[in-house]
């Protein structure tokens, strides 16, 4: 049994996709360890507004506090949502929600969690990708984009994730690379982050995809020395379905996504969500295992 720790954990999860039933009865199952305990949200909660508001406000109602990024199916405009907006004005919608009912964005002023590993300021992250996690001998996005059509690999991202008023995704992406670095200029110089993004910061970590062309839409190179420059005492991401630690630098870098249920319901053991990041003491017995 989990003991309840002064401050209390520091939690995480991704890619809840509650738009299957059986996912979620899971996320209806989630409870903290204390009534301190934070938990960050990776992105992909659903694909439909009505379905991501049902999650967030049902963990901001047993969260001390809830931190919540977006993923790519968040920011999709799928026929079943009644909700029409494309690009940053759904990106800005969900954004005026998840104020509304409490969760904080990565708009809002960055806080700082003090539990027992802390203090260390919690960074949600929204930067998007940019094709530059290109196949092997794709010189540039057309290439890739065409070793996927060959491969039958094609993200539905290039279908539902409008980049409006942008021009492609890769000059949101750019956008959001200024923003974000911009706002972490202003952090002090010793201040210990742990950062969270729905896409992995680090290419290597999409060596384990089974289809290599998918990596095009996971990531953006330049990210790869962020829990560097800015202190990371852990980084947390989704995106890839396959629940892992990586380290790199030093830094435990942790995949927290339950997945679709014909992904996790195979396994041998039930998820174990959501997963423990800080302090450090209650990620021990999971260090180094796959989920």
């Amino acid at each position: 049994m989990a003991t309840s720790r002064p401050g209390g954990d520091l939690l995480a999860v991704s890619d809840l996709h509650v738009g299957y039933a059986e996912n979620r009865r899971l996320v209806e199952s989630f409870v903290p360890n204390s009534d301190e305990d934070w938990l960050l949200v990776a992105g992909d909660v659903a694909d439909r507004v009505e379905d991501i508001y049902w999650a967030l406000r049902l963990l901001k109602e047993r969260f001390s506090t809830v931190v919540w990024v977006p993923g790519n199916h968040e920011l999709w405009t799928p026929r079943q949502d009644s909700v029409r907006l494309r690009g940053v004005a759904r990106y800005e919608l969900l954004v005026e929600m998840c104020r509304r009912i409490g969760v904080v964005t990565p708009e809002d002023p960055y806080p700082v969690w003090t539990g027992a590993d802390g203090p260390v300021t919690v960074v949600p992250l929204f930067l998007l990708y940019d094709y530059t996690f290109r196949p092997d001998g794709a010189r540039n996005k057309a290439e890739g984009l065409a070793l996927a059509e060959q491969a039958g690999v094609v993200c539905t991202d290039e279908y539902f994730l409008h980049p409006d008023p942008y021009a492609s995704r890769e000059e949101w992406c750019a956008a959001r690379l200024a923003h974000t670095e911009s706002r972490l200029a202003d952090l002090a110089p010793d201040t210990r982050t742990v950062l969270v993004n729905h896409f992995p910061l680090v290419r290597e970590v999409t060596s384990i995809l089974r289809y290599p062309v998918f990596a095009q839409w996971c990531g953006t190179v330049h990210t790869a020395d962020w829990h560097r420059r800015y202190r990371a005492a852990a980084v947390v991401y989704g995106h890839l379905h396959i629940p892992r630690v990586n380290w790199f630098d030093g830094v435990r870098f942790e995949e927290v996504s339950l997945g679709y249920p014909r992904e996790w319901q195979p396994r041998s053991h039930p998820p174990r969500c959501p997963r423990p990041i800080l302090p450090v003491e209650a990620t021990e017995p999971h260090r180094d295992l796959v989920w």
